[in-house]
C-alpha cells in the first residue's frame, strides 16, 4: 500500500492532537534512545526530538514516500525504512513511541510482548491507535465493499483492527511494572467539500482505492459519499462534525 503524504497531512492539526496527548502523558520521562514506530512524514518524530534534544532518535516506516517527506526537513533523526511488525532494534530503547500505526498490524498478542521485550529495564512503550472501527464512517465503508458489485475486488480488504481495551491491560500487565490505558473521542470540526471522504482517503480508503481503476474508484467514492452524507450532515456554516475515538496506553517495563 502506497501512502500519499500530502493527502494524509491535509488534516495535519487534527491528526496531531492524539500524538500530543500521548506525548503529554510521558511527563518528565528521561530517554536517551528513542524509536518512533510508524513515523510517517516525521512531524511527530520531530516533536520527540524537541522534547528530548540530546536523545538518539530513529524514525521507522515502511513507506518510501512518507520517509522522503520526513527526510526533506534536515535533522539529526535517523530515518529507516522497515516493516514495523518485523523490525528489531538491535539495542534496548528507552522509549518506543507509536502513533496511529499498530492497528494496521496483525497479531497484537505476539507483537506487543515482542516490543516490550526490546525495551531497556524501565523503558516505555507509548501507543495510540484509532478505535473508530465500529463508527458509521468505517461501517458504511465495510458494508459497501461487501456488496455484490464490489465484493470480488474489495471484500477481502482489511482496514485494521484492535483488541478490546481490557485485552491490552491483561496482555501488558504481566510484562510491565506500570500500565496506563485510556480512550478519548475527538470531535473534529472539519471544513471543505466532503471532508470525511478526504480524511478517509488519507488512511483507511487507501487499500480500497488501490484495487480499483480510475472510473471504478470514482463510482465507489460517489456511493460512499452519498451514504456518509446521510449520517454526517454539513452545518449551515459548511463544517462537518466528525467524532473519532482513539485508544492509548503507556506501559513501562
Amino acid at each position: 500500500m502506497s501512502w500519499n503524504p500530502a493527502q494524509y497531512l491535509r488534516f495535519a492539526d487534527a491528526r496531531l492532537r492524539p500524538a500530543l496527548d500521548l506525548l503529554a502523558r510521558l511527563g518528565e520521562t528521561e530517554a536517551r534512545r528513542i524509536v518512533d514506530l510508524g513515523c510517517g512524514a516525521g512531524n511527530v518524530t520531530r516533536l520527540l526530538a524537541e522534547r528530548w534534544p540530546t536523545a538518539a532518535i530513529i524514525g521507522i516506516d515502511s513507506d518510501a514516500a512518507m520517509l522522503a517527506r520526513a527526510a526533506s526537513t534536515p535533522s539529526a533523526i535517523d530515518w529507516q525504512r522497515a516493516d514495523v511488525a518485523a523490525w528489531r532494534a538491535g539495542f534496548s530503547p528507552d522509549l518506543l513511541f507509536s502513533n496511529a500505526v499498530l492497528h494496521c498490524l496483525p497479531d497484537h498478542r505476539r507483537l506487543l510482548p515482542a516490543l516490550v521485550g526490546q525495551l531497556c529495564p524501565g523503558g516505555i512503550l507509548a501507543v495510540q491507535m484509532p478505535a473508530n472501527f465500529g463508527e458509521p464512517a468505517h461501517q458504511i465503508l465495510r458494508q459497501l465493499a461487501g456488496e455484490p458489485h464490489w465484493n470480488d475486488a474489495l471484500g477481502s480488504v482489511r482496514m485494521g483492527s484492535i483488541l478490546p481495551p481490557t485485552d491490552y491491560e491483561h496482555l501488558l500487565r504481566p510484562l510491565c511494572s506500570q500500565t496506563e490505558l485510556w480512550e478519548t473521542t475527538y470531535w473534529h470540526l472539519l471544513s471543505g467539500e466532503d471532508p470525511i471522504v478526504e480524511w478517509m482517503k488519507g488512511t483507511t480508503l487507501l487499500p480500497f482505492m488501490e484495487r480499483l481503476d480510475g472510473a471504478a474508484a470514482e463510482r465507489f467514492l460517489a456511493a460512499y459519499r452519498e451514504r456518509l452524507a446521510v449520517v454526517y450532515r454539513r452545518s449551515p456554516d459548511g463544517t462537518t462534525l466528525f467524532p473519532f475515538k482513539r485508544l492509548f496506553f503507556v506501559a513501562q517495563r
